[in-house]
């Protein structure tokens, strides 16, 4: 990419949405702007993706006028496909966390592919493309029909960019049940129950094409400029660790917490505790956990500001405050667990912090341990500018945990899917583990806790 300095990325997340321009050269941040998302109802609870286009548009536009942009680069949140006619939706594009009626859950349990052909476990709501695709298909038949494309969703924003369609096999592989991750192909959901002719030919997320006319007269920008074919946000957060070498643990944070760890065999997956196999953007299954941290820590500290001081995490300790997992049905390493607490509940702003620093560091060490433990761990997003978690979770692992000091996260490896480019990741120091009296002994109670909740 030889002159391609300055990068758009639309990172899409569930909650919220941004366009980060960044400086190809030195990876840098020049702009950026964050948008919330929005669910609307109808037919079914939608993704509100005019809103989502217009709020794109104006970024661009914005960019292009300011800074000038040289490529756009795509990332989006997963669990989510939209159902092309032409230019246009054939049915909005249903919420993931919508939940289909019971007995379209129940017929399409007995249709998935097994769990040892995919390593996508049975998930809530409409986590699983290949329910909710069932669910559209029987539901609104006449609809389903016209489509011609089933696109995952950051294919769908290449498409409304460039108009071509492609399939891609990091969103593909994000617990679709559409996916066999250790074969690199479609699982045999696709032809048996769903037309394998919806599904456009296979493209690598570092593919780029050219932005269409109409595209460039919406967004500002230069017709024929490139724009990549998109990925799966937490494999976006893998992409600058992909050469490596040492066995390493990324926890990539927003909506969700998802632990992947890279230069670690599959070994066993546990379907009942919300594992899986991501594919990286090389096309290579990832052992992955995962829980939504992010929700949780909302639902816990609604209300709060700032970040638990350690003296406040020792006080929760000593008290014995311990947040039990479930907050958020069917998800995470206890998906059968229904929140709650065990001992006095948080009184007041600072215990509420403390005790959900704790209850993150544990439930991320949970995920570590079952996905695989890298020599060391690296975290990104949110996580990484919360200090007392990382201090917290490596005294908890006896693993070094390191910052991440990239504060555009998921951005930054979106981008260097478009620049191609080798990078050496910005990483600081590892932080000192804390030296908590009791949180051993907390950390092992509140394990044996969580057990009888599953």
């Amino acid at each position: 990419m030889d002159k391609r300095n300055h990068i758009a990325i639309f990172d899409l997340g569930k909650t919220n949405q941004k366009v980060v321009l960044i400086d190809g050269r030195d990876l840098t941040k020049i702009d950026s702007r964050k948008a919330p998302n929005s669910v609307l109802k109808g037919l079914y609870p939608h993704l509100d993706t005019a809103s989502q286009w217009r709020f794109l548009c104006d970024c661009l536009s914005g960019f292009e006028q300011q800074h000038g942009v040289d490529g756009v680069a795509i990332t989006t949140h997963g669990a989510t496909a939209a159902l092309v006619v032409g230019d246009t939706l054939a049915l909005p594009v249903l919420d993931y966390e919508f939940e289909l009626p019971r007995s379209v859950d129940e017929a399409y349990n007995t249709l998935r592919p097994p769990f040892d052909e995919t390593l996508s476990p049975r998930l809530p709501g409409g986590l699983n493309i290949g329910a909710q695709l069932y669910f559209l298909q029987t539901r609104f038949p006449k609809e389903f029909s016209r489509t011609e494309h089933i696109l995952t969703y950051p294919q769908y924003w290449s498409f409304r960019l460039t108009g071509l369609a492609h399939s891609e096999a990091t969103s593909l592989g994000c617990h679709t049940d559409l996916w066999q991750p250790e074969m690199g192909r479609f699982s045999n959901l696709v032809g048996r129950i769903l037309p394998e002719k919806l599904f456009p030919p296979l493209a690598k997320a570092s593919d780029v094409f050219p932005l269409t006319s109409t595209a460039a007269q919406a967004t500002g920008l230069r017709a024929g400029i490139p724009v990549t074919c998109g990925i799966h946000d937490s494999n976006a957060s893998l992409v600058p660790w992909l050469n490596s070498g040492d066995p390493l643990s990324i926890v990539s944070s927003g909506t969700w917490t998802i632990v992947m760890s890279l230069g670690v065999p599959l070994g066993e997956m546990d379907a009942g505790r919300d594992m899986l196999a991501n594919v990286d953007a090389l096309g290579r299954p990832t052992p992955t956990a995962r829980f939504m941290g992010g929700r949780d820590h909302e639902l816990l500290t609604k209300g709060c500001v700032g970040s638990a001081s350690l003296s406040d995490i020792a006080a929760v300790i000593s008290k014995g405050v311990f947040i039990m997992p479930g907050r958020v049905p069917g998800v995470g390493p206890f998906p059968q667990a229904s929140g709650g607490w065990r001992g006095a509940p948080p009184v007041g702003m600072a215990e509420k912090l403390a005790s959900a620093t704790l209850y993150l560091a544990l439930m991320t060490q949970t995920c570590l341990a079952l996905a695989g433990m890298g020599q060391r761990i690296i975290l990104e997003g949110p996580l990484a500018r919360n200090e007392p978690f990382a201090r917290c979770l490596s005294a908890l692992t006896g693993v070094a945990v390191h910052m991440s000091a990239d504060a555009t996260g998921t951005a930054t490896g979106a981008a260097l899917l478009l620049l191609k480019a080798d990078h050496d990741p910005r990483l600081g120091p590892a932080v000192q583990p804390v030296d908590l009296p009791g949180l051993s002994a907390y950390a092992q109670n509140w394990r044996a806790y969580a057990q009888q909740a599953r």
